[in-house]
């Protein structure tokens, strides 16, 4: 029986697949899979897992015919995984040895939905500890439980989908599945989805990803149009937590990050490709405009004056009829 899917996407990471592929051998196990999915690749990628799939042990390697995005290549892991537990791990990151064994035995340990760990941040030569925004060290507690408070930083605001250990029982359930085709903040819907619809998780202080910024081929470093799928991700948590029945108490939370995503974006509009950038205004115009008024009005006086000038001067803004839809 496979114990642990290790589930792996990659998109032209040539330069960086060998370091991945390098840690996930020094954390193999017989008991262990590696799913490799290659989303349709155009530099030497392809070649590099084919390779892999030899040489690693456990080594699944699939390939799209069509770039679908993260999440799609996730979902087809996901779809192919046999694991008793599964876990992610983006292609141009990497783990310490050992690193896996060591979060499985604390999940078995636990007997949670799901455990959410803390990551090593790398940019370029410089490394910082992120943990968990939640205080309490392996003890297992409801999710649901820990989303709130609105103001502050929470578990659903540390979203890396690859932070963590995940119970098969998860996926049969349809937690872990993300939405197809959101090209950014994929983890954002899903994060949420599994803190309100999961029974139990913990958090353990456990370092041993390494999580790689600054990559060139990143969206988080490029402008263009596919970064406004953020608005489509958030627009689902909205949507999905206003059907919850604990909606009013959750509500703030999630209308509150929204707006604090859109005002960062605007922040940093410079990056984007002038075209993209009318665009962003817009839509985040629209946005604000579909989500709840009173719940927004109350997450705008919360803010700072800065972020709540610009998000309200947004929300004046006339949109098409096109746009708002």
């Amino acid at each position: 029986m496979v114990k642990l899917s290790v589930i792996v996407p990659f998109y032209n990471v040539q330069q960086y697949a060998p370091d991945t592929l390098k840690s996930l051998r020094a954390n193999a196990r017989d008991d262990f899979e590696f799913i490799l999915v290659d989303d349709c690749s155009r530099d030497e990628t392809p070649d590099i897992l084919e390779r892999a799939a030899r040489e690693l042990p456990g080594a699944v390697h699939l390939r799209h015919e069509k770039n679908g995005g993260l999440a799609t290549a996730r979902n087809t892991g996901l779809d192919a995984a046999r694991g008793e537990y599964l876990t992610f791990l983006d292609g141009d990151d990497w783990l310490a040895p050992g690193y896996y064994e060591q979060l499985l035995s604390q999940i078995e340990k636990l007997g949670c939905d799901f455990v959410r760990t803390d990551h090593v941040q790398c940019t370029a030569r410089a490394r910082s500890v992120h943990r968990v925004p939640h205080g309490r060290r392996g003890v297992v507690m409801s999710p649901r439980e820990v989303i709130l408070p609105a103001d502050r930083s929470t578990s659903v605001d540390y979203a890396f989908a690859w932070a963590g250990m995940y119970h098969r029982r998860l996926a049969d359930a349809g937690l872990l599945h993300f939405t197809d085709g959101l090209r950014t903040a994929e983890d954002r819907p899903w994060i949420w989805r599994l803190h309100r619809e999961a029974d139990s998780f913990a958090a353990v202080g456990l370092l041993g990803v390494f999580y790689r910024r600054g990559v060139a081929s990143s969206l988080t470093q490029i402008g263009d149009v596919r970064q406004l799928d953020f608005i489509k991700a958030f627009d689902q948590v909205i949507r999905e937590t206003a059907a919850d029945r604990d909606a009013d108490k959750l509500l703030p939370k999630a209308v509150r990050t929204y707006c604090a995503i859109i005002s960062h974006h605007l922040g940093s509009i410079e990056r984007f490709e002038p075209a993209v950038a009318r665009k962003l205004k817009s839509m985040s115009a629209a946005a604000l405009k579909r989500m709840p008024q009173g719940v927004l009005d109350e997450a705008l006086d919360s803010m700072d004056l800065q972020r709540a000038t610009r998000l309200r001067r947004l929300r004046r803004r006339p949109v098409s009829a096109e746009v708002a839809a």
